[in-house]
């Protein structure tokens, strides 16, 4: 019960209509995480607590980059229950999962399922969806992917462990022959996508803070490509420009490398070296392991930080 207490269902009006999505309680003063394709450009934002009790609420800051929004209570009470947050770098595969939002207009639903993978490369290029909002910005995010249902409606709410810690933010699904930010087209298949808890505790902290949040980057442009070295293939990201004066700039990356791992973290794709990168902060060092004229080699580089607009 403590649990989804700090469940909410956030009903948003915008030029388009109204819509439903979930969110969850982040802290005593009535800040609460949910997805920025849930309340981007909203006009009014309602919020109904576990109990019943319906609060107005106004946003606190958004980050299109992750599809990460904070909103907080007007008035809040003093009695609100915060979700305890967990450690999405201490996941396993297979490990039991609960999901609860408000899936189709039905309050306080109860998904259960397992972890399918981790760091899946998620893109999402974000447009007006069932969960309403919009969003242009393309997000990156090496998601918790499960197989716990979710729908329309769940968006923003949080995924759980088994010691009914936050270990996600729901965000997305698959759907037959799409990736849907927002739950939309087919519903669930039983792929569903989650962004990991210790990205969304950095965000929310910032736009609390500020009301915008910062990503750190390399300054490249990445594409997914293969390369040889050592007699073994590997997939990789490979750099196809290096903007002059960037942190790869700096630190000496080319045209034509293959990223094969960040930190020791496999980059199979291009989409999950950005992913990862995003999760950093400016001046974090990381370890590049880089494929080049054959040699595997590792290059050490300096992030800097740039805000998104």
């Amino acid at each position: 019960a403590a649990v989804s207490n700090a469940v909410v269902s956030i009903a948003i009006t915008t030029g388009n209509g109204k819509a439903l999505g979930s969110g969850v309680i982040f802290d005593k003063e009535g800040h609460i995480i949910t997805n920025n394709h849930v309340v981007a450009g909203a006009s009014e934002i309602q919020v109904t607590l576990a109990d019943g009790r319906v609060y107005d609420a106004e946003t606190t800051g958004t980050d299109p980059a992750t599809d990460l929004a904070v909103i907080q209570l007007k008035d809040a009470p003093d009695n609100l229950t915060v979700a305890q947050l967990g450690d999405s770098d201490k996941l396993a595969t297979g490990q039991d999962v609960m999901a609860i939002g408000n899936p189709l207009g039905l309050s306080s639903t109860v998904t259960t399922g397992i972890i399918s993978a981790l760091d899946r490369p998620v893109v999402n290029s974000q447009n007006e969806d069932g969960s309403g909002g919009s969003a242009s910005s393309a997000v990156y995010t090496n998601a918790i992917q499960i197989d716990a249902a979710i729908n329309p409606g769940n968006s923003g709410g949080p995924l759980f462990d088994e010691k009914g810690r936050v270990i996600g933010i729901t965000s997305s699904i698959a759907t037959m022959g799409r990736s849907s930010s927002g739950e939309g087209g087919s519903g669930s298949i039983g792929i569903g996508f989650a962004i990991p808890v210790k990205l969304a505790d950095k965000v929310a902290k910032q736009l609390i803070k500020s009301g915008t949040a910062t990503h750190a980057y390399l300054g490249v442009t990445l594409d997914t490509d293969g390369a040889t070295a050592d007699g073994e293939k590997r997939a990789g990201a490979k750099i196809t420009s290096v903007e002059g004066g960037s942190p790869a700039d700096k630190a000496g990356l080319k045209k034509g490398d293959v990223v094969i791992a960040i930190d020791g973290k496999t980059t199979a794709q291009g989409s999950a070296l950005t992913g990862y990168v995003r999760q950093y902060s400016a001046n974090d060092k990381v370890k590049l392991t880089v494929i080049r004229d054959s040699k595997k080699q590792d290059i050490d580089v300096t992030l800097a930080e740039r805000k998104d607009s």
